[in-house]
This record gives C-alpha cells, sequence and structure tokens, in this order.
C-alpha cells in the first residue's frame, strides 16, 4: 500500500464542495483511495456495476433520503447517467438543510463521458479530480526503474517479477478491448483498435499523422479520430497540444500523441525487461513519456501543458504554465551528459520562459549556460510540487 498523493486533493475537496468526481482508469486505485476515505467518517458505498447496488437505486431519493449524513460513495457512476438530475436535487435539499459539503464522492473511468452527464446537472456543485497511475513521488526514487519498466498501475508496479507484471498489462489490455471499451457503446473490433493503440505505442511522443495512420489500419481519418477520441476519454492516451501563443512564427499545429502509462506502452510492444526496453527503438520516446506524465501530475491544478515546434526547428518537449503565470521549458533525455540543442534556447526566449529545466539520467543537479538547469526527474518533480 502506497500513500496516494490524490489523496489530499480528494479531502480538500470534500471540504469545500459537496461533491466530488474522481477520475481514473479502470485498476488505477481510485476504489481502494475511495474505501480509505470511508474508514475515516460515515460512509456508504455502491458498485454501480454489481447488479445488486443498481437494484438499490430503483427508487434513488429514497435511499439516498435515509443516507443523509453520511458520505456516499457511487463507484463506476457513469453506468447510471441518469443518476445525476437526482444528484442535484440531493445535494440542492441538503444544502437547505445547512448540510453544504462532503455529501457524495462519484468515481468513474470515463473522462468525457462522465463530464458530459455531469456538467450541466451538478454545475457548481462538484470539483473534479483526476487519479493518475502511482507516481514517483509515492513509491520513491530509488524505484524509478521499477515504475518506468512496469507502469504506475498498483497490481502491475507491485507483481513478483517481470513476467507476472507483463502478464498482468496485457490481461488489462485484453480487458479495456473486449469487455470496457464496447460497454461505453462505440463498436470497434478489438483486433483494430489494438493495432490502433499499438501503432500509438511505436510513435510514442510523436507528432499526430491520422493519414499515415488511417493508412497503415485501413480506415478514413475521421475513423481515426474516433479511435483517439475514445483512448483519450478513457485517460488512457494523451494528445498533447501545441504551444497556441502568437509568437510571430510559423509553428506546428498537430498535437503529440502518448499512451499515458510507461507500462502499457511496453506491453503494446511485448516488451518485458529492461534489457529489450534499452535495446529498443521507442526508449527515448518511452522515457520522454514517463517523465512528462509524471510531470504534469506533480504540476499544480489549473497548470497548462503543451509542447513548442517552429518550421525553423526550435522545440521544447513540454511547457508548462503555471496559474501564476509562470512558464517553464522543459527538455527530456534519457542520457547522463546534460547537454541541449540550440533550439531549445531559441524556443525558451520565443514563449518567455521564466525557469529553464532539463531532466535527464543523470544524479546530480547541475547548472548550465543561460539558466538551465540539468536535474534528476525526482528532484524536478520535488521543485514543481513547491509551487502548489
Amino acid at each position: 500500500m502506497y500513500s496516494r498523493n490524490t489523496l489530499k486533493a480528494v479531502l480538500s475537496a470534500l471540504n469545500v464542495q459537496a461533491a466530488a468526481v474522481l477520475l481514473g482508469p479502470r485498476q488505477v486505485g481510485k476504489t481502494t483511495l475511495a474505501l480509505e476515505i470511508a474508514a475515516q467518517r460515515p460512509s456508504v458505498y455502491l458498485d454501480l456495476e454489481r447488479e445488486g447496488d443498481r437494484q438499490i437505486l430503483t427508487e434513488p431519493d429514497l435511499y439516498l433520503d435515509e443516507q443523509t449524513g453520511k458520505l456516499v460513495i457511487l463507484d463506476e457512476v457513469q453506468q447510471l447517467p441518469g443518476l445525476f438530475q437526482t444528484l442535484r436535487g440531493q445535494i440542492d435539499r441538503r444544502r437547505r438543510e445547512g448540510a453544504r459539503t462532503g455529501q457524495f464522492l462519484l468515481l468513474g473511468s470515463a473522462s468525457n463521458v462522465l463530464l458530459q452527464q455531469s456538467a450541466e446537472s451538478l454545475a457548481g456543485r462538484v470539483r473534479y479530480i483526476e487519479m493518475p497511475p502511482l507516481q514517483l513521488t509515492e513509491v520513491g526514487a530509488d524505484h524509478l526503474t521499477q515504475l518506468w519498466l512496469r507502469g504506475g498501475f498498483p497490481d502491475s508496479f507491485q507483481a513478483d517479477n517481470d513476467r507476472d507484471s507483463l502478464d498482468w498489462r496485457e490481461d488489462f489490455l485484453r480487458t479495456y478491448l473486449e469487455r470496457d471499451i464496447p460497454a461505453l457503446g462505440p463498436r470497434v473490433p478489438a483486433t483494430t483498435l489494438r493495432r490502433f493503440w499499438t501503432m500509438l505505442a511505436h510513435a510514442q511522443g510523436g507528432l499526430l499523422n491520422a493519414a499515415a495512420l488511417a493508412e497503415g489500419l485501413g480506415v478514413s481519418g475521421q475513423t481515426i479520430g474516433r479511435y483517439l477520441d475514445l483512448l483519450v476519454d478513457l485517460m488512457l492516451v494523451r494528445r498533447l497540444p501545441p504551444w497556441h501563443r502568437n509568437v510571430g512564427k510559423r509553428l506546428v499545429k498537430s498535437p503529440k500523441v502518448y499512451v499515458r502509462d510507461s507500462g502499457l506502452v511496453h506491453a503494446l510492444l511485448g516488451l518485458g525487461t529492461l534489457e529489450s526496453l534499452l535495446a529498443h527503438p521507442v526508449v527515448g520516446g518511452s522515457w520522454e513519456g514517463f517523465c512528462l506524465e509524471s510531470l504534469i501530475a506533480a504540476a499544480p491544478p489549473g497548470t497548462e501543458a503543451a509542447f513548442y515546434r517552429t518550421a525553423a526547428g526550435a522545440e521544447l518537449d513540454l511547457v508548462l504554465t503555471l496559474p501564476g503565470g509562470a512558464v517553464w521549458a522543459i527538455e527530456i533525455k534519457r542520457t547522463t551528459t546534460p547537454k541541449v540543442s540550440r533550439g531549445f534556447h531559441i524556443g525558451a526566449e520565443d514563449i518567455g520562459a521564466t525557469r529553464r529545466l532539463l531532466i535527464y539520467a543523470g544524479t546530480q543537479e547541475v547548472p548550465l549556460a543561460e539558466g538551465l538547469r540539468a536535474l534528476p526527474l525526482a528532484s524536478a518533480l520535488a521543485l514543481l510540487g513547491g509551487q502548489g
């Protein structure tokens, strides 16, 4: 068991809002965290994937009226989309009676689906929190290589050995493709979506080339967009947008695409050991995606993430615009030699970066020219976490 960073965010939300929505892919630890909260206060827990628990809510107002004063935890709440209107009425009634906070904790594994269902009904009554897989700050810097190889899904990371971990991730992929995605409604052949997902893993961190993907799968560009939207909504793939402010230069406008969990990247490519990973061409993209996801998860709420690339070759792997307006330009390299190209400094000047960082595979913090600082991932996460 690891202490999850998300716990503090959820407790804070419940202290100020009537409801909190905890989003994250399946098996990321949402239920474990919710039950940990339930052990600390009067609560009831319902798993809406279970028929018996759904039956309890056949007359939702009758049941929820009896739970006043308790935290009601509803897992996989997207299974009952019609419930959101009832929750709105419950929250408003309880507010009138003086109970304004800590009423409902809703768990969901499909972000945009859930957001669309709840946005109108619960506007002003709810806070949304995304729960990422296990982070380096949770497991400790000593486990960096294991976390990178196996990914952050708890059962994968904590497996007895690399073989068991890879088997777990294979089962995870199969379950999503054969059960979870069809349950959401899209009629996508599992083999086709697996090929698409694998193609994204091969191109980890590359610019989205919908035409090439469409040609490879024998489908239309519109279909590629639909597949990508689905995996983004499930919080399994990240579409990193390009920097969008006007700097007077021709900017690359296509997003970059990452499979969000490094362990899933490796499972899709059949890479079960560190040796096989280090020998594979994806190693650089995998390391970049792993560090990028860690940095975004550690950033203060409200941080905007993007990348920067011009037609002339200036490039920044990650640009973080913090809530206070500070702009961090970040380069990510799996190297022990702390050095960046001239294009990095040009890009940092273009966007008016207030901090320049190189995340590298060394163990020391090294000050470099032009305000650049090279540091290991753990140090960068600590620095970024202190900005909240």
